[in-house]
């Protein structure tokens, strides 16, 4: 992994209570302040299935609005039965060719539309909003 040395300029309390908590724990106060750094880092999305990747960068640039929007979104299906069934199929062994390609199609919608949502809220945290639990998080209409 490459690196980038950088210079910055700590106010003195916040220096020493670094320093007293890399001291504490028993670590570098580089070692410290990288792990503080990447905890308050936006979160990020290049760990998430390649397919889905550019779809949650697009998120980064969205505002908070907007954010809140999709946070907020609920998956509808056309026909939650007829998943059921392919599902039960499934578990059964006893899914068509035609009928497993659909049920991957569904996962892969279902995935994109759940790891949006996450990412989403994630990024409204990071941004400073407190988030409610998710059975609070009222659905839009």
């Amino acid at each position: 992994m490459l690196t980038q040395d950088i210079t910055i300029r700590l106010p003195e309390p916040l220096y020493i209570r670094l320093q007293q908590v890399a001291q504490a724990t028993q670590r570098s106060l580089e070692e410290l302040i990288i792990r503080s750094v990447q905890v308050g880092s936006p979160p990020s999305w290049e760990e998430a299935p390649a397919q889905f990747q550019a779809d949650l960068a697009a998120l980064d640039r969205l505002e908070d609005d907007a954010l809140w929007r999709v946070a907020r979104s609920s998956q509808r299906h056309d026909d939650p039965t007829h998943y059921q069934d392919l599902l039960d199929k499934n578990a059964n062994g006893v899914l068509t060719a035609p009928e497993s390609l659909e049920l991957t199609q569904l996962r892969q919608v279902a995935d994109r539309f759940l790891l949006r949502k996450a990412y989403a809220v994630d990024l409204l945290r990071w941004r400073g909003y407190a988030i409610p639990p998710a059975h609070q998080l009222k659905p839009l209409p």
